[in-house]
């Protein structure tokens, strides 16, 4: 995978970058000005972040699989340490289905029902493969979600969650919380 420098990122126009970033060139980004990576990001091929005035901020030490999308626009939060698999959609924007409205981005406002609604995706939460995420829904901190999962609703801290749409399976365990005391500790005294 080829990836861009920090240098090449900012020149795009990103509205930050953290440390040691690993962005794929293969990747798209829209509204850069409104997009920050933390540090230790990587977002691999085939991605495309499309961050409206709402912005799409990526906290430290997340993992954007091939892929995988962001788009919308009002925010989108992705917290330290979670992990978006291939495949997964994000969206902080969705049309109005209903029949009452007219739909796509062509067509002007005044015809459409766009709902627009932050997404925050919780601090050491998981996205499994191919699952969508739809705007308003808050993904608790640690909390699983399940391969082709369809999210409509916000989800609690540390569950595991499958299905469309998803339901709650069980509690997740927590354990690698001790890991990430340990890893700050290690990156402090270094």
């Amino acid at each position: 995978m080829a990836i861009y420098t920090k240098e090449a990122l900012l020149s795009q126009g990103f509205k930050s970058v953290g440390l040691a970033p690993k962005i794929s060139s293969k990747a798209s980004f829209y509204g850069c000005e409104h997009i920050s990576l933390g540090d230790n990001v990587r977002i691999d091929d085939f991605c495309v972040l499309s961050a409206g005035d709402g912005g799409i901020d990526i906290g430290d030490y997340i993992h954007i699989a091939v892929y995988s999308s962001i788009i919308g626009k009002a925010n989108v939060t992705l917290n330290n340490f979670c992990n978006i698999s291939s495949r997964v959609s994000i969206y902080s924007s969705n049309d109005d289905y209903s029949g009452e409205y007219m739909t796509n981005p062509m067509v002007p406002i005044e015809y459409t029902n766009v709902k627009h609604e932050a997404v925050i995706i919780g601090k050491h939460s998981i996205i499994g493969s191919g699952s969508v995420i739809l705007p308003g829904c808050d993904i608790g901190e640690g909390a699983a979600v399940g391969a082709f999962s369809l999210v409509n609703k916000p989800l609690t801290d540390w569950g595991v969650y499958v299905g469309q749409p998803v339901k709650w399976v069980k509690q997740r365990k927590n354990e690698l919380l001790k890991h990430e005391t340990a890893l700050l500790t290690s990156l402090a005294a270094n």
